[in-house]
């Protein structure tokens, strides 16, 4: 006996019985062979009759239809038939005796009811958003998913099997954001995951699938829209607009009762798709039940370079100076940037106007961002960078109208710079900033500063002691380990470089110490700063012990320039209780310098997302910390 593999058996539920060389082909589990029997006997059981021969093709589809969830929608493996040979026996027995089941009959009628029956597959696929003019029936096909579009990478992964005679398909995206799957018959009701859809728009963009309204179709006829009368051309005029720049743009006009209101005309293919009026107070409204699109989209047709403004008189105003490749957004600017994530594209409403213009868009390398300088014209030029692609996007910087303001919009520039200006901003616009991404050019003011020592302390502080300069100076914002044995002066060096360090340049410092009672650390610090002794003792020698009024003015030194961290629990205090005292000292008293003495005195179980230098010391060992901080 010969055995086929189970998925060049059932792999394809549409192929014709009538090329299996044995009954005993069909392998698979129970229920599924079960069935499959049941659509190779009505085979087995008909006769060559042309009159049945539709019945029992249905009756293949159908059946086949039923157990759609069971056929893989596509191959999952590519082994081809193989051959046991059990017993030394050769697996390779004739068949000669075994009668074979008929075949489909080819005569003229077969033909004609299976293009008949392709044809009205192909229009019921064609509602779905499915075009089937590339594919073979008997074949699957890989396309772009009508549903999701493949997604950003355009990935056609979307799997289309057509049986032969064209009577039935069957489908699966294969995309996991998608995932849409279905099965239907020329004769009979197409299923689908997607039925709720309604099947609305499917042939248009992925922004308007859910779009159910009916758009509306207008003329300037029907808008009753009239040709510009001298008023309005003067008005323009007063802005360099040109009247030939008018007709090219197609501006009209239209009477609501005795006022005139401008009419901006949406043209896309030589079409009119809507139209947007603005009245003498600057006013503005559209036409009802139109479609959003780009004013002036046709000019940007195949071009690399798309200039993007925030109205139509911008947009007019690009014309002035000879920048055609211009489209301006229909709905004006939102006051500022969403919080929440884009929404999808059918979701999407305010801006609409990109997704159905998506196609346009994705034929251009660089799109210029060139709305107004205030903050909604900036939140405008974000919300279509975050759709159509940060890394696609350059931005225009205005020029200064002074030492305070710059220009507003590209309409300003041509009034009062004039076009060669307007035409300069433009070809010096700038690539839009992505989060995290940057040119050394976005740091030259702070090397500048920098090479100009503006920045004070650029060498560090020296630390008093000549012998010691060479080889460390404290910086701002760096940080001091001082580490050593026990008693080896490490915490009075220290105190001489805190003061010091006030002597040459008057930081002050937040003072952490742990193992120094607080009558004892100030007279450690009042003799380094008054530099004589706090007792009369053979410590001091020969020097006489500071007065009363020296102890006086020493206390105010103390009192300006140190700033104490002491926990007043019997807990060890936590490096997080430490740096949010250093943090109030540095906004409340002007800190510099942090000082943490010893730093093993800490409790150093720390929260997971706050870093350290310091990663372990040995408990024991005495270690001090210099932190300068700088406001």
């Amino acid at each position: 006996m010969r055995f086929l593999h189970h998925n060049q058996c059932l792999y394809n539920p549409f192929s014709k019985l009538s090329s299996f060389s044995s009954p005993f082909c069909l392998m698979g589990s129970f229920p599924l062979c079960k069935s499959t029997s049941l659509v190779f006997l009505s085979h087995l059981s008909s006769s060559s009759s042309s009159s049945s021969s539709y019945s029992q093709k249905y009756f293949l589809y159908r059946s086949i239809s039923l157990l759609h969830g069971s056929f893989p929608v596509r191959p999952t493996s590519l082994v081809k038939p193989f051959a046991m040979k059990p017993n030394g026996f050769s697996s390779f027995t004739s068949h000669a005796n075994v009668p074979r089941p008929p075949a489909f009959s080819e005569n003229p009628r077969d033909k004609a009811l299976s293009s008949t029956l392709l044809n009205i597959l192909r229009k019921k696929l064609q509602d779905l958003g499915i075009d089937i003019e590339a594919c073979v029936p008997g074949q699957f096909s890989g396309l772009l998913c009508p549903m999701c579009k493949g997604g950003d990478s355009k990935e056609r992964s979307f799997a289309l099997h057509i049986s032969e005679d064209g009577g039935a398909a069957v489908w699966n995206c294969f995309r996991g954001k998608c995932g849409w799957k279905g099965h239907t018959l020329a004769l009979a009701e197409d299923r689908s995951s997607y039925q709720d859809l309604g099947r609305v728009a499917l042939k248009q963009d992925l922004g308007r699938v859910a779009l159910k309204q009916n758009i509306r179709k207008i003329t300037v006829e029907s808008l009753q829209l009239e040709p510009l009368c001298d008023q309005v051309v003067a008005y323009f005029a007063e802005r360099l607009i040109s009247k030939e720049t008018l007709l090219r743009n197609s501006v009209m006009q239209k009477t609501f009762g005795d006022q005139i209101a401008i009419a901006f005309t949406y043209y896309r293919g030589g079409a009119l798709v809507s139209c947007k009026y603005r009245d003498v107070n600057k006013k503005f409204w559209q036409e009802a039940n139109t479609e959003k699109i780009f004013y002036g989209i046709d000019d940007i047709e195949g071009a690399s370079d798309i200039i993007i403004v925030e109205g139509e008189i911008d947009k007019l105003s690009m014309a002035e100076a000879g920048i055609h490749n211009c489209v301006s957004v229909p709905d004006g600017a939102p006051p500022s940037v969403s919080k929440k994530d884009v929404p999808s594209a059918d979701q999407d409403k305010k801006y609409q106007f990109l997704w159905n213009c998506k196609n346009y868009l994705n034929k251009a390398s660089r799109i210029i961002l060139a709305t107004d300088g205030d903050t909604p014209g900036q939140a405008l030029a974000e919300e279509i960078a975050r759709r159509v692609g940060r890394e696609r996007c350059w931005r225009v910087k205005w020029p200064k109208k002074n030492e305070v303001d710059h220009f507003k919009d590209a309409n300003e520039v041509l009034m009062y710079l004039g076009p060669e200006a307007l035409k300069e901003v433009v070809d010096n616009a700038e690539l839009y900033p992505i989060s995290g991404l940057f040119n050394f050019k976005d740091y030259f003011h702070e090397i500048d500063a920098y090479y100009h020592k503006k920045f004070g302390f650029e060498f560090g502080v020296p630390t008093g002691w000549n012998s010691l300069n060479n080889l460390y100076n404290v910086v701002p914002g760096e940080l001091t380990i001082v580490t050593g044995v026990p008693n080896s002066g490490k915490s009075e060096w220290i105190d001489a470089l805190l003061c010091n360090l006030n002597a040459s340049v008057g930081w002050k410092f937040a003072l952490c110490s742990m193992e120094n009672k607080v009558r004892e650390h100030g007279r450690k610090l009042l003799e380094k700063h008054m530099k004589k002794p706090f007792f009369v003792g053979r410590y001091g020698g020969s020097v006489e012990r500071m007065s009363v009024e020296e102890l006086e003015q020493g206390k105010q030194w103390l009192d300006d320039t140190f700033f104490l961290l002491r926990s007043e629990k019997d807990s060890l205090p936590s490096i997080s209780w430490v740096l949010d005292l250093a943090k109030a000292a540095v906004l409340r008293h002007g800190v510099s310098g942090l000082v943490i003495d010893p730093y093993n005195e800490l409790d150093h179980q720390r929260l997971p997302n706050h870093l350290s230098t310091l990663l372990c010391f040995r408990r024991g060992s005495s270690t001090l910390i210099l932190r300068m901080l700088i406001l």
